[in-house]
């Protein structure tokens, strides 16, 4: 199928993007990206062929390529954002082994619904992902079963134990793009020593989760004075900071790249800024809930156990230095840290419920509503959900240059809509966010050029003569785009 998308703002900080524009995909691929195309009807064009005959830039040659030819749809994307699809490093889609709260089916529609169009998922499954056959089984379950790409993050131990590391070039060849134990640390310096030195020699990211175990043993939220004045157990700030600062100095002798997976404190950015100056390849991301809520949110919610996650919701001086940190680009990327739960889970007291919430399908919609075009403007949101995760992961996606399949993402940035849980794609109803009032959302979701996610009332691709008769593709209109 051949797809123009017309008329609407095209945003790709890869190719510094950011204007009226056209897309053009052929053949699941990218075949051109850039200013508006000219405006003759599409009908009238159509005998010219695909790509252009004069050596269009979807051939590589000067000049534009001719959207025309037999079978092309045109979507009219007035008013619209169109943007690489989004990505998000980090996900817990519960396979193998806890498919009650979460599939690879109902994982990848909430990601499509959420405007993402890959996912990398985390290995603490059942068993854990720490060999090259279970690695290799997920991506081709994954492949048949879910709507969007999922990448698989391996595990950096056996077992997940902290005491072995796993079989890294194995795991690799097997697919896996990233290892991790996330949802524990590597306590021991000396495995996480190792952890690095193999994975650095294998060609590996190692994504932390910087928590030191026996600072934040028995803890529930952050340990400030909301949590003592409710006589709830803490986890210190330095919990995860101490983590952060022994892997820094760990990743620069082993010479690794060292990703920190959902930071939450104000000192574990500072931490990453020294890295960072020091020529260390660190990078972080930090995740949409803890850039809009802090601990006092935790008490005026009633301690409802929806508001439990770990890390847990920092201070509000904390969640301001996140919001600086994204704004100035010490962070990279923005993940949704994805962790849905069956209601069960969450259906005690504060203290007893898992940790998690989830968070593909009201992303978008949060950091649109509450944080652009202040403190973010709409290309370094896309930046941060889009290239900045492929180039953590060394993915393909997250830029509109010709060539590269055609993974977009369709926002409508004052679609105005409520965060209802039980509307969401996802087994998780376990949000913080249910009630919420927002504006800006996906409206339309491809992956390799295949509409995978359609809001309804959202864009419909149709044939370019009827789009001609009803003067869709016969003008440059760009009226309302933000």
């Amino acid at each position: 199928m051949r797809l123009w998308i017309r008329g609407g703002r095209l945003i790709d900080p890869s190719q510094g993007l950011d204007g009226p524009g056209d897309l053009v995909i052929a053949g699941g691929r990218i075949a051109y990206a850039g200013p508006p195309l000219p405006g003759a009807p599409a009908a009238a064009r159509a005998a010219k062929g695909f790509p252009g005959t004069g050596g269009g830039a979807a051939a590589g040659g000067p000049g534009e390529p001719d959207p025309g030819g037999a079978g092309l749809q045109v979507l009219d994307a007035r008013g619209l954002w169109v943007v690489p699809g989004l990505i998000d490093p980090h996900v817990h889609l519960r396979t193998p082994g806890e498919t009650h709260k979460e599939t690879l089916a109902t994982g990848g529609a909430a990601a499509a619904a959420g405007g993402f169009t890959a996912v990398a998922c985390m290995p603490n499954t059942r068993p854990p992902l720490d060999d090259a056959i279970r690695v290799e089984w997920l991506a081709m379950k994954a492949a048949a079963e879910a709507a969007v790409r999922v990448y698989v993050v391996a595990a950096a131990t056996r077992g997940l134990a902290g005491d072995e590391p796993a079989p890294y070039a194995a795991l690799k060849a097997a697919g896996a793009v990233a290892v991790s134990d996330d949802g524990r640390p590597i306590a021991r310096a000396g495995v996480m020593a190792r952890v690095l030195e193999g994975a650095a020699a294998a060609g590996l990211p190692v994504l932390v989760h910087a928590e030191e175990p026996e600072l934040s043993a028995g803890g529930a939220m952050h340990a400030g004075a909301v949590a003592a004045a409710a006589g709830m157990p803490g986890i210190p700030a330095t919990a995860e900071a101490v983590m952060v600062a022994r892997d820094l100095l760990l990743a620069e002798q082993a010479g690794a790249r060292l990703h920190v997976l959902h930071a939450s404190a104000a000192v574990t950015l500072d931490l990453v800024r020294w890295g960072k100056a020091r020529g260390i390849p660190v990078t972080v991301e930090v995740t949409p809930h803890h850039l809009l809520l802090c601990d006092e949110d935790v008490a005026e919610a009633g301690f409802h156990p929806h508001w439990k996650m770990n890390p847990p919701l920092r201070s509000r001086r904390d969640r301001e230095a996140l919001l600086e940190a994204v704004a100035d680009g010490t962070v990279d990327a923005i993940a949704t840290d994805h962790a849905p739960h069956h209601g069960m889970d969450k259906d005690c007291p504060f203290p007893e419920a898992a940790f998690g919430v989830v968070g593909l399908e009201t992303a978008l919609g949060l950091l649109l509503t509450h944080l652009v075009p202040r403190p973010l403007s709409p290309a370094r949101l896309v930046e941060l959900m889009a290239a900045g995760p492929a180039r953590i992961l060394g993915l393909p996606g997250g830029t509109l240059q010709p060539g590269v399949p055609a993974d977009v993402t369709l926002i409508d940035p004052q679609r105005r809509w409520v965060v209802d849980p039980e509307q969401f794609a996802s087994l998780g109803r376990n949000t913080p966010f249910a009630g919420w009032a927002l504006r800006g959302r996906a409206v339309c979701t491809l992956v390799g050029g295949r509409v995978v996610f359609r809001l309804d009332g959202g864009p419909v691709p149709v044939a370019a003569g009827e789009a001609a008769a009803q003067g869709a593709a016969g003008t440059q209109e760009t009226a309302g785009i933000v």
